[in-house]
């Protein structure tokens, strides 16, 4: 590695380490009763993507004509396909960061009356790119996040996310779109143990963060730099003992690859995508007309508190684990009784889980919840 593309390596995961306390809460410690059957497919007839709750999406918000959306992660566009489907003249604003999905959202436009309209960027940059549109604030009737990682990216091994696909160690979600952004190679094969060890650690959720830090280190520097996705999942699975590796399940009690949250972990931070989904949230609140809907669908607990927090207006830097006069307070602002404002209500008391047969239908929706709410002022 060049030694000025270390340099902006290290500038870019400075950025983040600083942030890292921002998040430190993450590491202490979506209504039908059958599994959707719809299926997306782009002139052809082959299936690229499997929406996540998709009934539990369009329930919520029984979309009506002339209204406008905006898909946060349009990806293959299985979500904002359905909805289009539910009334005319529905307007459909696309944001994706993967230029992959950009050409999708360009060729399911044409089939929907040009009422998909691509935005290429991040959550971040949403206000910017509406604005271009003559989209301002307080004007949008509906939005959706799904926070995960994409189908397409998981299944291509080009991309890098894969454990099962062995492809270059890259894991970016932009692809080439930002050509300073770091790989995920870069980053295991630059960075100090302690320093990988606390991204494992914060966004893996990772107990053993440290025994897999220091096997990244002790291979990098006997063998050679880590440039593929099987090569980092065999350095990460030496981590661990015969009996911690047969302990590792899903929900389905499923063995799970020991490396699951250390790609996991590598990802997140590659995309800094804890601290993008956090300006989205602001600017969507800041987006959405009051009476607007918004669905958020997770993948893992760091993404749900996050979620979970904005909505109940919970300060992302108080301990997860709250005092009674803090649940009181939370309780207080959820009835109207507090002094501040409340600006969501929110759908469902408890978040919502796919169905069993949802999961057997489609096994990565196993992780996924769904939050819903209504803006109210």
């Amino acid at each position: 590695m060049g030694l000025l593309h270390t340099s902006r390596m290290f500038t870019y995961m400075s950025r983040q380490i600083v942030r890292l306390p921002f998040m430190q809460y993450c590491s202490s410690g979506i209504l039908s009763s059958t599994p959707s059957q719809r299926r997306l497919t782009v002139h052809s007839n082959e299936q690229l993507h499997i929406p996540v709750m998709l009934d539990d999406v369009l329930d919520f918000f029984s979309p009506e004509k002339n209204q406008v959306y905006i898909d946060m992660t349009f990806g293959a566009g299985g979500h904002s396909s359905e909805i289009l489907k539910c009334a005319e003249n529905i307007t459909m604003y696309a944001l994706d960061r993967d230029p992959l999905a950009l050409d999708i959202a360009k060729q399911l436009s044409g089939l929907h009356g040009n009422r998909i309209i691509p935005l290429e960027g991040k959550f971040s940059e949403i206000t910017r790119l509406l604005d271009q549109h003559d989209v301002g604030l307080n004007s949008v009737d509906g939005v959706l996040l799904d926070a995960g990682c994409s189908s397409m990216q998981m299944d291509t091994a080009e991309r890098g996310f894969s454990i099962s696909k062995d492809g270059p160690l890259d894991m970016r979600m932009d692809s080439d779109r930002d050509p300073k952004q770091p790989t995920a190679a870069d980053v295991v094969n630059a960075l100090s143990e302690a320093d990988l060890a606390k991204i494992i650690r914060t966004y893996g959720e990772e107990k053993h963060a440290r025994k897999i830090a220091r096997s990244i280190v002790e291979y990098r520097t006997t063998w050679q730099p880590i440039t593929t996705t099987k090569e980092f999942a065999y350095v990460v699975s030496c981590a661990f003992s015969h009996r911690e590796a047969k302990k590792q399940k899903d929900k389905l009690r499923r063995p799970v690859h020991t490396a699951t949250k250390t790609f996991q972990a590598l990802r997140i931070f590659v995309n800094n995508e804890l601290n993008e989904l956090v300006m989205g949230l602001e600017q969507v609140e800041k987006i959405l007309k009051p009476g607007g809907k918004l669905a958020v669908i997770t993948f893992h607990s760091l993404e749900d508190r996050i979620v979970k927090r904005f909505l109940r207006g919970i300060d992302y830097s108080e301990k997860y684990s709250m005092s009674i006069g803090e649940k009181m307070r939370e309780n207080r602002t959820r009835d109207g009784d507090d002094n501040r404002p409340q600006r969501w209500k929110e759908i469902n008391k408890k978040v919502l889980e796919p169905l069993e047969e949802d999961i057997i239908d489609n096994p990565r929706a196993r992780s996924a919840k769904l939050r819903t709410a209504v803006k109210i002022h």
